[in-house]
């Protein structure tokens, strides 16, 4: 579940080694039927953000802000996002170990090639963004948060390299209606789906169990997807996590994450 979770939600996984652990979660439904005609040459907004319960039992996030511009490639098309920003509230040692990992990649544009269909992403040179993350984050020298940086690196560098590359595209898989695999296809009992114009959003609650101190507690997944049929991209991504308390109505919060996909602003 790390490489699904995206860069964020990765490292908050690493990091934050929350009490509760979910039991896996079923294959994903294949996405639906959309047509893809991303917008060429319009700068894009994407901010993903997570919210994770720390040790402490306080909800800790971690937002990635990435600049994104649509262009042809071949038959398809090629991505270039760029991450421009790092966000944390967490507790400074820890804010500084995931800012640190991803910090030599602030400002470096990454390229994926996407598939006419939209249904394929490929990250371009995958294998050299990481060596270069990990190399600059093991020459961070004697600043601060050294020692931390070195060990987040050390944790995603044991990673296989498929489940690093899967890690470093997951946020933009999930941009792309088609790539986006956790999308139901169809509506049933646990997922609605309704249109607003050339916006369809599809909703699905996930009912498990997780350990947490010792027992099984009930745990309620609701996702919301809120896909622009005209492009085939996905606007806002929200999936929370909650513990339900067993005879009561009453819900706690345990990991929160949303994509939001907006225009750029204005220079």
């Amino acid at each position: 579940m790390i490489a699904a979770a995206g860069l964020g939600g990765a490292l908050l996984l690493l990091a934050a080694q929350p009490s509760v652990s979910p039991s896996p979660v079923p294959a994903p439904a294949v996405a639906p039927a959309s047509q893809f005609a991303p917008p060429l040459g319009q700068p894009m907004a994407y901010r993903v953000t997570t919210r994770r319960l720390g040790r402490d039992g306080r909800l800790i996030s971690f937002s990635l802000t990435y600049a994104l511009q649509w262009q042809r490639a071949g038959r398809g098309y090629q991505l270039v996002a760029t991450l421009q920003r790092i966000d944390s509230d967490a507790r400074p040692e820890v804010a500084r170990a995931l800012t640190a990992v991803l910090q030599p990649l602030v400002g470096e544009p990454m390229a994926y090639l996407v598939a006419p269909d939209g249904s394929r992403i490929e990250l371009v040179d995958a294998e050299g963004l990481w060596e270069r993350a990990m190399a600059r984050t093991q020459a961070l020298g004697a600043t601060a948060g050294q020692a931390e940086a070195q060990q987040m690196a050390a944790l995603i560098a044991a990673l296989p390299i498929e489940q690093r590359n899967e890690m470093a595209s997951a946020d933009i898989r999930a941009l792309v209606a088609a790539a986006n695999a956790a999308i139901p296809a169809s509506g049933g009992a646990s997922v609605s789906i309704r249109r607003d114009g050339a916006m369809q959003m599809v909703a699905q609650v996930e009912r498990e169990s997780l350990a947490a101190g010792g027992a099984e507690q009930p745990l309620e997944t609701d996702n919301l997807w809120t896909i622009d049929t005209a492009t085939g991209l996905v606007v806002r991504d929200q999936r929370q996590s909650w513990i339900v308390e067993p005879g009561s109505a009453a819900r706690t919060l345990v990991e929160e994450r949303v994509r939001a996909l907006e225009p750029a602003a204005k220079e």
